[in-house]
C-alpha cells in the first residue's frame, strides 16, 4: 500500500499544463487539445460536462505523466504508415 500512497502523492505535485499551454508547445489549436485530452484517464476535469446552460465551461488540466503518454501514443502512430 505505501506504493500507492507514494504514487497518489507523486500525482498531486507534478506539474498540470493548461491547455493553452499544450497548444502553444504543440503548435495547435486549443479545441484540438481539448479534444484529445478531454477523455484521457488521470486528466483533472474542473466544471460541469453536461450543463444547464448553452455553454459547457469546462477546465481541463493535463498532469506531465498524461502528456507524455499521449505524445508517446501520438507519435507512435505517426511512425506507422
Amino acid at each position: 500500500m505505501a506504493v500507492s500512497s507514494q504514487i497518489e502523492t507523486s500525482v498531486h505535485i507534478e506539474r498540470h499544463y493548461a491547455v493553452t499551454e499544450i497548444a502553444e508547445m504543440w503548435s495547435l489549436s486549443a479545441d484540438k487539445v481539448r479534444e484529445l485530452f478531454e477523455n484521457e484517464p488521470g486528466v483533472l476535469v474542473i466544471g460541469e460536462r453536461t450543463p444547464r446552460h448553452k455553454r459547457r465551461y469546462v477546465t481541463l488540466r493535463v498532469p506531465q505523466t498524461v502528456l507524455e503518454r499521449v505524445h508517446s501514443r501520438l507519435s507512435s502512430k505517426s511512425g506507422v504508415r
